[in-house]
């Protein structure tokens, strides 16, 4: 009987290998066609928010009253002090544009091709991050800083800008400001990969979000209440797509299946193993 169990055991490899190069494949197809979906569905919000430049550029306003409320620093001032340092402005502005999408994009096929059960986990706390932010993004339009006097738009400035010379060009939403997806995006990025792997030097990713941060407010694409209200939504969808219970279970899961599968070779007659 336990002879039968472990080649039954064995077989179970070799068909998974016989349908992975399809499930493979349609699941690549798959994702991507749902990253498009989600894509789409985000971009339609810069078309229903276009309108509401008056609206922005009010709301901007009144949060500048609530960060000086809350007697938080001022981003015009710590912009001023980081354009003194020569190039600090021009290498924000390419980690600005360069590094959101793409790294984002690298440490979700990551996930996908060598931690799949992450990779759901990941997956669904972006996108529900993004549909919080695109609910926040057309019910209070906000105007970043680089729009606001006593800022400076540096990508402008150094001819770097991703949105071009005016707030209805290019094909990203403007007024988007509030909550920063630059910042919840690199959270989850960063926990993400700090819960998927075992280094010791994986801590070091958390200063994804703090350059990230640190960038968007340097770069006047955003205010500090939008980075916190990102993070505070990113949190609870952290402890909800938790990934570290999931390689928990799975790790029982095998250590069940370990013992079951040795426990008939254990229980065998000493006279029926003497045998000849």
């Amino acid at each position: 009987m336990a002879q039968v169990t472990l080649d039954r055991v064995g077989q179970l490899p070799e068909l998974g290998q016989q349908h992975s190069g399809h499930g493979g494949l349609w699941r690549i197809v798959r994702e991507i066609a749902l990253l498009a979906l989600l894509f789409g569905v985000y971009n339609l919000g810069r078309f229903l928010s276009a309108e509401h430049s008056g609206a922005a550029f009010k709301h901007a306003h009144e949060l500048i009253r609530w960060e000086a409320w809350l007697g938080l620093p001022s981003e015009a001032t710590l912009q001023h002090h980081a354009l003194q340092v020569d190039g600090l402005a021009r290498v924000a502005n390419v980690f600005y544009a360069s590094v959101h999408f793409p790294l984002t994009a690298a440490v979700l096929l990551w996930l996908m091709i060598r931690r799949p059960a992450a990779y759901g986990k990941a997956r669904w706390a972006l996108a529900s991050l993004t549909g919080l932010a695109l609910i926040g993004h057309m019910f209070f339009p906000l105007a970043p800083p680089r729009m606001m006097p006593g800022w400076v738009d540096t990508g402008v400035l150094l001819g770097q800008s991703v949105y071009g010379p005016s707030t209805h060009s290019g094909v990203a939403n403007q007024f988007a400001a509030m909550p920063s997806l630059h910042v919840g995006w690199s959270l989850l990025v960063a926990v993400f990969l700090i819960r998927a792997t075992s280094s010791r030097w994986r801590w070091l990713w958390i200063a994804h979000p703090v350059l990230t941060f640190t960038v968007v407010v340097v770069t006047a694409n955003h205010y500090w209440l939008d980075g916190l209200v990102a993070i505070a939504l990113a949190v609870p969808l952290l402890l909800i797509f938790d990934s570290s219970s999931s390689a928990r279970t799975r790790k029982g899961a095998r250590s069940t299946t370990s013992r079951a599968a040795a426990a008939p070779m254990s229980n065998q007659s000493p006279i029926n193993s003497s045998r000849p």
